[in-house]
């Protein structure tokens, strides 16, 4: 009565554990985020056990039938399409009835992308937020990028090839002189880590030296100093996606001071813009 959550490779599939292979030959039954993903990887080891998916959408209906395996004795192995399950995978569910009705959760571990990441990037790792996929919206994203930038830590993000451009873009307007790292394609052929300035990152991404292909984990190093963030200047970045309201809202909680010390400035600067244009 055991569910194991097992770590597989992330791009090169000989970083498969010798212990992950043998629970998986082991188990009774693999649920796999996507089992023609998975399947090419149990291929490629001669691993036989039957496979059921799990995802975002099926998750809850599932539950019921998989408890009731765990229950009656069965072992069950958790993988997601690539890394460690549950970091911006599914299976919280699972794991977090498991572990209330007392039943067995045993890590096999193994690849992280995040993890892989931060040992190569060359920034500092003694702490460090990983936050998933950046919001695909550019308003969220932007909000949260400004929300970030006077962070003290490492900040570790996935990002999607058409939207790096973008992201990157976004943050030389914020955060300008930031330290960061691109990792692309971590463990595959056409591996690449660039640790650099946002700036000189966005123009090798404009001259096609860092390739708009592939997975993107992307790590922001935090403010190494305390900065007096010019209030104006935050403003007007937001005023151009935002209402006054919000840009307001979005800088008092950045700088935790109360909205109405922005509102009126933020009217002030947003008719300015209007008139500029």
């Amino acid at each position: 009565m055991t569910l194991f959550v097992v770590s597989t490779p992330i791009g090169n599939l000989d970083d498969l554990s010798s212990r992950a292979r043998r629970i998986l030959s082991e188990v009774d039954l693999i649920v796999a985020e996507d089992t023609r993903r998975s399947s090419i990887l149990l291929s490629r080891w001669g691993i036989t056990t039957s496979m059921i998916p799990l995802h975002e959408y099926n998750e809850r209906s599932t539950l019921p039938d998989l408890i009731e395996r765990l229950k009656a004795g069965k072992k069950i192995a958790l993988v997601s399409d690539a890394g460690t399950p549950l970091i911006s995978d599914p299976g919280y569910i699972l794991v977090r009835e498991c572990g209330g009705l007392g039943i067995a959760v045993s890590p096999i571990p193994g690849p992280c992308s995040v993890i892989a990441a931060l040992s190569v990037a060359g920034l500092p790792t003694d702490q460090f937020v990983f936050r998933g996929f950046l919001p695909p919206k550019k308003n969220e994203r932007r909000s949260l990028l400004i929300s970030l930038a006077a962070k003290n830590i490492t900040q570790v993000f996935f990002e999607v090839p058409h939207r790096i451009a973008s992201t990157i873009s976004e943050m030389k307007e914020i955060m300008p002189g930031r330290e960061i790292t691109i990792c692309r394609e971590l463990t595959k052929n056409f591996e690449q880590v660039v640790l650099s300035t946002v700036e000189e990152i966005d123009s090798m991404l404009m001259a096609g030296e860092i390739p708009l292909k592939g997975e993107f984990v992307l790590l922001i190093r935090g403010t190494q100093a305390q900065k007096n963030y010019d209030e104006d200047r935050l403003l007007n970045i937001l005023l151009k996606e935002m209402s006054p309201s919000r840009a307001a809202s979005v800088v008092s909680k950045f700088l935790s001071l109360p909205k109405a010390n922005f509102y009126d400035k933020a009217l002030t600067l947003k008719r300015n813009l209007e008139l500029e244009n």
